[in-house]
């Protein structure tokens, strides 16, 4: 189930508020904005699946973000517990770190635990299959996977390099709870 933690940056063990509507956390995000939604497939998809076969899938909803937003690349990532590299791929994302585009990801299957730090606050947004988030650029934030990672999700882009991330040096990345696996 899709949720949102909301902690005080000072206080890491004790939440402000849990929601697990998902109403409820994609209108808190939106006032911090920050997109959430809720996708549905034209299609089936079926366990792996091409990337061509998963964006075919979600085409409809691709074309309306990226008409809207201007994203130019899009493409699938896909992680499992059988990736050789799946702990150095986690590490890379457990730092605090920020992007000059949106982070848009939208998740086929799996889950992840997006973290924003965003003023005084940290939202912890768990996102399962059919969830949307679009973390606007700038923001500081983290991705946990697991430490058995599952999870397919579609990437859009306005960077045709993709991924790049500029790291704060901040450690609140480590006080704060990651994925339960």
């Amino acid at each position: 189930m899709s949720s949102l933690t909301v902690y005080h940056q000072s206080t890491p063990d004790i939440p402000n508020k849990v929601l697990t509507h998902v109403e409820d956390i994609a209108s808190t995000l939106a006032e911090q904005g920050v997109r959430f939604e809720r996708w549905a497939a034209n299609a089936p998809i079926q366990p792996g699946a091409s990337q061509e076969e998963v964006i075919a899938a979600y085409q409809v909803q691709i074309d309306k973000l990226m008409t809207e937003c201007g994203y130019i690349t899009v493409d699938v990532v896909s992680l499992n517990s059988d990736h050789p590299q799946k702990a150095e791929l986690r590490a890379k994302f457990l730092d605090e770190h920020r992007h000059a585009e949106d982070e848009v990801r939208f998740f086929v299957a799996g889950r992840g635990l997006f973290t924003l730090h965003i003023g005084e606050y940290v939202y912890a947004v768990l996102c399962e299959k059919n969830d949307l988030i679009s973390v606007p650029a700038g923001t500081p934030h983290w991705f946990d996977m697991g430490e058995n990672p599952h999870f397919v999700a579609i990437r859009l882009f306005n960077n045709p390099e993709g991924w790049v991330a500029q790291f704060t040096g901040d450690k609140i990345a480590d006080q704060f709870p990651r994925i339960d696996d």
